[in-house]
C-alpha cells in the first residue's frame, strides 16, 4: 500500500542545506565549487561527518553514510539534503533506513543517477515527494542553470511546466498520472523489492549513461515481464548519454509498451548529458505530445 503523499516545505533564502555521500565517494576539489556556489545563492552549507570517507567504490562503509543520512534528517535546521555525487551505494542502505523519522522529518531530498533508488525508496515507504535533480558535484554544469531549475521549483508552491518541443514524439497522447523516475538501471534493480513504488496510472522517465544497447534491451524487458510496467499511462526518455544511436534506443522504448498504446516521447532534458532539470517523483502531471508540454499540475511542497 502506497501512503498518502506528504510534501516538503518549501526552501527560503538564507534556509540551511546539508551534503551527504550515500553512495560514491567523492574529495575535496570535487565539491567545493558546489559548495561554495549554494553559498553564493545565499544558502548555508553543512556538510556531513564522513562525507569524505571512502571504502573501496563507496564513501564510506554503510553504518557512516546511514549515520549522515539519519544527521540530516534529524537536524531540525536543515531543509534540503544534496547528494554529493552518484556513483553506486545507495542500494545497500535502503533496508537501514529509518523512514519513520523521514515521516517525522520531512525535507527536500535531491539527487539523480544512483541517487534513484533512494528517491523512490523514501517515496515508496513514506509518500515524501522527493525531487530528481542536480548533485554537488554538478552545481555548476550548465552554467548553474540545473541548480536554477532545482530552486525554482523547490522554492515556490506554483505549478511548473516543462517544455518538450526539442523532444521527438514516438507515440502520441495527452495522459494525466503520478509522475515518477530516474535511471533505468537502479528502476530495474528495485524490482521484487518493498522498496519498488508501483508505476500503475504513472507518467514514467527514464535516463541513463554508457549502457549498450542490448542492456538497455533487457532492462525495458525486464521491467515488462515484472508486470511493472502494466498500467503505465505514458513513457518519457530523458537522455541517454554514451548509449548509442538515439533511434535505436528509441525504437526499444516503443517496442516495449507498444501494446499498450500509450503515449511515449523522447527528449526529456534530465539525466546525465549537460542539461538536467529537475523533477518532482510522486506528484500529479500530464503529458501532451501536441503540445509538446509536461506540466506538473499540482504543488510538489508546502508553504
Amino acid at each position: 500500500m502506497q501512503p498518502n503523499n506528504l510534501k516538503p516545505p518549501k526552501l527560503r533564502q538564507g534556509d540551511t542545506v546539508g551534503v551527504i555521500a550515500p553512495a560514491g565517494p567523492v574529495t575535496p576539489p570535487e565539491i567545493q565549487p558546489g559548495i561554495n556556489l549554494l553559498g553564493s545563492f545565499g544558502y548555508k552549507v553543512i556538510i556531513s561527518p564522513h562525507l569524505y570517507q571512502k571504502q573501496d567504490y563507496v564513501a564510506g562503509d554503510d553504518e557512516a553514510r546511514l549515520k549522515d543520512l539519519n544527521s540530516m534528517l534529524d537536524n531540525k535546521d536543515v531543509k534540503v539534503i544534496f547528494c554529493a555525487r552518484g556513483g553506486y551505494g545507495t542500494l545497500r542502505l535502503l533496508e537501514k533506513i529509518d523512514f519513520e523519522l523521514i515521516r517525522r522529518n520531512p525535507k527536500i531530498i535531491v539527487g539523480y543517477s544512483d541517487i534513484t533508488a533512494l528517491l523512490l525508496a523514501i517515496y515508496k515507504k513514506t509518500g515524501l515527494v522527493t525531487f530528481h535533480g542536480t548533485i554537488v558535484k554538478e552545481l555548476s554544469k550548465n552554467r548553474n542553470r540545473n541548480l536554477e531549475s532545482f530552486l525554482d521549483l523547490v522554492s515556490s508552491e506554483k505549478t511548473w511546466e516543462v517544455n518538450l518541443s526539442k523532444g521527438k514524439t514516438l507515440v502520441p497522447g495527452k495522459v494525466k498520472g503520478t509522475l515518477l523516475g530516474g535511471n533505468l538501471s537502479l528502476i530495474s534493480h528495485l524490482l521484487g523489492t518493498p522498496f519498488m513504488p508501483s508505476l500503475k496510472k504513472s507518467i514514467l522517465f527514464v535516463e541513463e549513461k554508457e549502457e549498450p544497447l542490448y542492456r538497455i534491451d533487457r532492462m525495458m524487458t525486464h521491467l515488462r515481464l515484472s508486470g511493472q510496467l502494466r498500467g503505465l499511462v505514458g513513457l518519457i526518455a530523458g537522455t541517454f548519454e554514451g548509449c548509442g544511436d538515439i533511434a535505436s534506443i528509441n525504437r526499444v522504448l516503443a517496442d516495449t509498451v507498444s501494446d499498450f498504446h500509450i503515449p511515449v516521447l523522447s527528449g526529456l532534458p534530465v539525466g546525465h548529458g549537460r542539461e538536467n532539470i529537475s523533477l518532482p517523483l510522486g506528484v500529479q502531471a500530464s503529458l501532451d505530445t501536441e503540445a509538446m508540454i509536461l506540466s506538473i499540475t499540482e504543488s510538489c511542497v508546502t508553504p
